[in-house]
């Protein structure tokens, strides 16, 4: 492990502030169960570590049923597995969460460290994207906002600048009649990596579909929508035939690569299935 220097900020502003004064080679500290590892193995090698441990600002759930779901960017997995709110209305990120790494993981791990090591696999993003939710960022600029779905730019890539941080996701409040459900495809029943994983929510008026939004993740270099499969549901009754061909346009629109965890014509195959395996499970719980 190279030699670096320590800092441990008690507020936003004063973290914000040392990522600044470090140009590029300031590393936030969330939970480190991805980050930890990579200086172990000189996999990065910043100038300095910044622990986010004391922002107790950064931490926490709120939900509110006009405005929605508010998280902090360092809520731990085990957070969200214990929260009512989210058991309740947004049980799709009770379900990814639980699918992450192992009990001490989950205890350590954060949604921001999540999101924000932009692993293709990552297990948050696709159900917070098919979820709609925005990503809330702190900076020396201020404070923006944006979709989470425009917040990764390609492997282990942000939009976040130097000295900017994320600081929260916001989930907007479930439209009435509509559900979302995550799975995920591995060879392990824990600490497993996605090999695919799909993120799908529906919401239904008058018997037909009235939206959708199926998020892929592990098949592209970034968190996928898939939009052609999206639009072959619009204003149409989801029959196990119709999940089918969204899956299929799905498996299209993706973009896999070939490695140790499964050929590109696997993935697709993979893809085909959880797809139309999630919209009818979404919409057996939406009716």
């Amino acid at each position: 492990m190279q030699a670096f220097d320590y800092f441990a900020p008690t507020s936003v502003d004063q973290a914000i502030a040392m990522l600044a004064q470090h140009k590029g080679r300031g590393v936030p500290l969330a939970g480190g169960t991805d980050l930890l590892p990579q200086l172990k193995n000189k996999l990065a090698t910043p100038a300095a570590l910044i622990d986010l441990k004391k922002l107790s600002s950064l931490r926490g759930i709120s939900y509110d049923a006009s405005s929605g779901l508010r998280i902090g960017a360092m809520t731990t997995h085990s957070d969200i597995l214990a929260n009512r709110d989210i058991a309740g209305h947004y049980p799709v990120l009770s379900q990814a969460a639980g699918t992450i790494g192992s009990v001490q993981v989950r205890n350590r791990g954060t949604v921001g460290g999540n999101l924000c090591h932009a692993v293709p696999s990552a297990d948050m993003a696709p159900p917070l994207i098919a979820l709609g939710a925005t990503a809330v960022i702190q900076g020396s600029a201020g404070q923006r906002e944006l979709l989470l779905e425009d917040f990764f730019t390609g492997p282990n890539q942000t939009v976040l600048k130097d000295d900017e941080l994320l600081v929260a996701l916001k989930v907007p409040p479930a439209a009435q009649r509509s559900a979302a459900i995550f799975l995920k495809h591995g060879v392990r029943k824990a600490m497993e990596i996605a090999i695919v994983c799909v993120a799908s929510c529906v919401s239904f008026q008058d018997g037909v579909c009235a939206g959708a939004r199926i998020t892929l993740g592990a098949v592209a270099p970034t968190p996928l929508r898939a939009r052609q499969a999206e639009s072959l549901l619009s204003g149409k009754a989801l029959t196990q035939d119709l999940a089918a061909q969204a899956g299929t346009a799905a498996a299209q629109e993706a973009r896999p690569i070939t490695d140790m965890r499964g050929s590109i014509e696997y993935r697709r195959a993979i893809v085909q299935a959880l797809t139309s395996r999630t919209l009818m499970q979404a919409a057996a719980l939406a009716r």
